[in-house]
């Protein structure tokens, strides 16, 4: 295998992108208002804590019991009915990435905040237990996170 190795031209360029899709997320949370900037905060959240928990299940970060219910229980605490009370009917407004669907389709969506807190609240519960369930009530949040996006977030 051939190694291209990286001018500084070009890691100026990839620290460059980075900055540009950082920059783009954080400037369409800002122009958000209302219920959808808080769904959007609420969201963001969410997603930074299943990144940290994503680390630590796939060995890239040392595991932390304490840090896992941490973070599970930062999730479990955005998901359920506060998540669905994020969602009044109707709140469309841009940037949203909500999709029509959630209120076409609100008992699926309602589920599915349900499952997240309670896999959220699983999770915490057994961050101390062995690996293996440990790792088995992740991978069913990371689906229901997953399932939910499909079905109700449009795509950037």
């Amino acid at each position: 295998m051939t190694r291209f190795p990286m001018t500084r031209l070009s890691r100026l360029a990839v620290i460059a992108l980075a900055l540009v899709l950082v920059c783009g997320a954080a400037l369409a949370h800002r122009n958000a208002t209302g219920i959808v900037k808080q769904r959007m905060d609420a969201m963001t959240a969410m997603g930074d804590a299943m990144k940290a928990l994503r680390a630590m299940m796939r060995g890239t970060q040392a595991y932390d019991a304490e840090r896992v219910k941490g973070y599970a229980g930062a999730i479990a605490r955005h998901a359920g009915e506060k998540m669905t009370a994020l969602f009044p009917e109707g709140s469309l407004d841009h940037p949203t990435r909500a999709k029509s669907a959630i209120w076409t389709d609100w008992d699926r969506f309602a589920e599915s905040a349900r499952q997240l807190a309670m896999h959220a609240d699983a999770l915490a519960a057994t961050a101390s237990d062995e690996q293996a369930s440990r790792e088995a009530l992740f991978e069913r949040l990371q689906q229901t996170c997953s399932s939910c996006h499909r079905a109700f977030r449009t795509k950037k």
